[in-house]
């Protein structure tokens, strides 16, 4: 049986990670580890009680040999080495390595034949580019991509905890603590630190991770990530100009058989996916499937995850599955 722990195991992602490894049936011994008041206190694993032990650099010496980590950048950019060199695979949700050349970046419906090229050291990607891969890699397989434009509608809980905590608090009138306007009844038009380009963290990310993951360096992308009022739940549209001429029904058909998509597309009867609906789910939605009329071969699409789950939790699971 092999050993798999989670690092930061009482945060939201990691304690979200804890209840996707819950439904599912692995093979595992399992081991939690966070810091401050969590440390001590127990959970319950399919009836066996496991302790959360304090977060050490000594923690690998148990033999783990998967480490989903759940934790900051500075922290995972400390631990991940050292998991490593005792022969623990790291699956990191931080952005500590998601850029480096010799670290996959993986969604596994999308590449996850790369999990074998890592040297100890797997990143998942950032919530926003993990359902917008799911959803345009198969259209990409088929038609080629030549331009993708992001627009993106994200929920408070990417900024975690707090973040929920501050739309409630600004609901209420109170001050905003986390964001830099009141996000209740109001949209932010910017997610992370504003680069010299222009673009922030966010949009940056999307960009570059995307390219990583569809092996596509020269891919032409555009990207504006915007925060909602939402609790759980990030929406995307997705608007694609492909090499090749397409029908819709061959579009509709590409995305109902590619693995981790629901389509839900019948706009006339209220058919399309929303944040609130699909919460707590680990698929992928899909509607508002259109023709762009103003490009040549191009398509409008409206993509919808929970961030917490598929965009995070889930997709490091699912990695770890597949290195079991």
């Amino acid at each position: 049986m092999k050993k798999l722990g989670i690092l930061g195991a009482a945060g939201m992602v990691g304690s979200t990670m804890l209840e996707v490894l819950r439904e599912r049936d692995l093979a595992i011994e399992l081991y939690l580890f966070d810091v401050g008041a969590a440390v001590g206190k127990t959970v319950d694993f399919k009836g066996k009680t496991v302790v959360i032990e304090e977060s050490r650099e000594d923690i690998f010496d148990k033999g783990l040999d998967i480490c989903l980590f759940a934790v900051d950048t500075p922290i995972s950019q400390k631990f991940a080495p050292l998991a490593a060199a005792k022969g623990c695979v790291v699956v990191d949700n931080s952005s500590a390595w998601r850029m480096e050349a010799d670290v996959p970046l993986v969604v596994p419906e999308v590449n996850g034949g790369d999990i074998a090229k890592n040297r100890g050291i797997i990143a998942s990607p950032n919530c926003s580019t993990i359902q917008a891969c799911v959803a345009i890699a198969p259209l990409h397989r088929a038609l080629g991509i030549k331009r993708v434009i992001y627009s993106t509608y994200q929920s408070v809980s990417g900024a975690g905890v707090a973040g929920i905590t501050d739309l409630a608090r600004t609901v209420k009138g109170d001050a905003p603590q986390v964001f830099p306007y009141p996000i209740g009844g109001n949209v932010i038009p910017r997610i992370d630190v504003v680069g010299d380009d222009g673009y922030t963290g966010e949009e940056s990310k999307m960009i570059e991770e995307t390219r990583k993951i569809l092996h596509s360096p020269n891919m032409k992308i555009t990207a504006t990530t915007v925060r909602v009022p939402v609790e759980i739940g990030h929406s995307e549209s997705i608007n694609l100009e492909f090499e090749k001429p397409f029908e819709l029904d061959e579009i509709r058909k590409i995305l109902k058989n590619a693995p981790g998509i629901i389509v839900n597309d019948d706009p006339k009867n209220e058919g399309y996916p929303t944040p609130r609906e699909i919460a707590g789910t680990d698929e992928v939605y899909v509607g508002r499937i259109r023709r762009d009329f103003s490009a040549e071969n191009a398509l409008n699409i409206w993509v919808v995850a929970d961030n917490v789950r598929k965009g995070a939790a889930t997709n490091a699971v699912q990695i770890a599955e597949k290195l079991l």
